[in-house]
C-alpha cells in the first residue's frame, strides 16, 4: 500500500496525492458503512487498482482538524485581512488565532492590500507584531510581500483563512503563476466580498509543502476549552499573568491581576483585551451549557 495525503474531494471520490502523483480513489466499503468523514489533509494509505485510480484502506489518525474550514493535519494558518475594501474585522481575526493556537497551529496573519493604506497596515503590524505574531504586509497590486510569504509557505501544510474578498485567491494565484484561481470584488454598499472558493482543496506548491484556498467566512465559533485555557491564546499575556496573584487567574475581575495592570500602563492592547473579554464570556457560557 502507498501513503499519501488527501487534496480534495467530490462525492464519493477523494484525490490523493502520493509523493508527485495524484490518484482517484473510492472508498472500501467498511468506510462507507461508518459513515467516516473524510477531509483535505488526511493522510491515508491506498492501493492501486490501475495506473491512476486507487482504493483508500486505511486512514491514519489526525495530529488536529478544523471544522471551518474543513481541514485535518495543519500546521500552518495564513491569516488574511485587507487594511481596507474590506475593513478589518480585528475580532474576527482574534478568534481565528485563539482556534490556531488552541490547535497548535502556527499563526502568520497577513494584511493585504497595504496600497490602499500603508499607514494602517504598518498600525496593524505593530500590534500583532508586539503580541507575538508573525505579520506580513502584501499588496497584488504593487507585488509587495509576495516573497516572503512564499518562503513561509515551503515544507508546511498551510492553510489560508479570512473573510471574503480580502484577497486570499488573489495572492495564491501570484504565488503560484497559472493557478487561475476564481476571484471576486467587495460590494460597494455592503464592503463585504463575494464567496469566490467553494470547496477547500490543496494544491501541492512547487517549492515544497501543500496550501489550501478555502471558502471565506465572517462568523466562527471557538472550539470547546476550558475558560482557565483562553488566557494561553494570547500569548502577550503569559508573562504578566505569571505575577497575578492566582493561578488560576482570568484576567477580568480577580484583585491582583498583573494582566489588567499591565492594560492600566499601556503596556497591553486594549482591542485585543476587549476581544478577550468577549471570547471569556462565550466560553464560560458554553461551559454551563454542558
Amino acid at each position: 500500500m502507498l501513503k499519501g495525503i488527501i487534496l480534495r474531494g467530490y462525492s464519493s471520490f477523494y484525490y490523493v496525492l502520493v509523493e508527485d502523483k495524484e490518484y482517484e480513489c473510492s472508498l472500501r466499503g467498511k468506510y462507507r458503512v461508518k459513515k467516516q468523514d473524510f477531509l483535505p489533509g488526511d493522510y491515508v494509505l491506498i492501493s492501486v487498482v490501475e495506473d491512476n485510480k486507487g482504493v483508500i484502506e486505511e486512514v491514519l489518525p489526525r495530529e488536529n482538524q478544523l471544522v471551518r474550514p474543513p481541514i485535518a493535519n495543519v500546521n500552518q494558518a495564513v491569516l488574511v485581512m485587507a487594511v481596507k475594501n474590506p475593513l478589518p474585522d480585528l475580532q474576527l481575526l482574534d478568534r481565528l488565532l485563539v482556534i490556531a493556537n488552541y490547535q497548535s497551529i502556527i499563526p502568520v496573519i497577513c494584511f493585504n492590500k497595504i496600497d490602499l493604506d500603508g499607514n494602517k497596515g504598518a498600525e496593524l503590524a505593530s500590534i500583532y507584531r508586539k503580541a507575538g505574531y508573525t505579520v506580513i504586509l502584501t499588496s497584488t497590486k504593487k507585488n509587495i510581500g509576495l516573497v516572503e510569504l512564499k518562503n513561509h509557505l515551503k515544507n508546511h501544510v498551510t492553510v489560508f483563512a479570512g473573510p471574503s474578498g480580502v484577497g486570499k485567491s488573489s495572492l495564491l494565484n501570484l504565488i503560484m503563476p497559472g493557478l487561475a484561481l476564481k476571484t471576486g470584488d467587495v460590494g460597494v454598499k455592503s464592503q463585504r466580498g463575494k464567496h469566490t472558493t467553494r470547496y477547500t482543496n490543496l494544491i501541492p506548491l512547487p517549492s515544497g509543502g501543500l496550501v489550501a484556498d478555502t471558502p471565506g467566512f465572517s462568523r466562527l465559533y471557538l472550539p470547546d476549552m476550558k475558560r482557565e485555557e483562553l488566557s494561553k491564546c494570547f500569548p502577550e499575556f503569559n508573562d504578566y499573568a505569571q505575577l497575578c496573584r492566582f493561578n488560576t487567574c482570568l484576567h477580568h475581575k480577580e484583585p491582583d491581576c498583573a494582566v489588567k495592570k499591565a492594560l492600566e500602563e499601556g503596556l497591553l492592547d486594549s482591542h485585543r483585551y476587549e476581544h478577550y473579554l468577549t471570547f471569556l464570556s462565550e466560553v464560560i457560557a458554553r461551559e454551563r451549557s454542558y
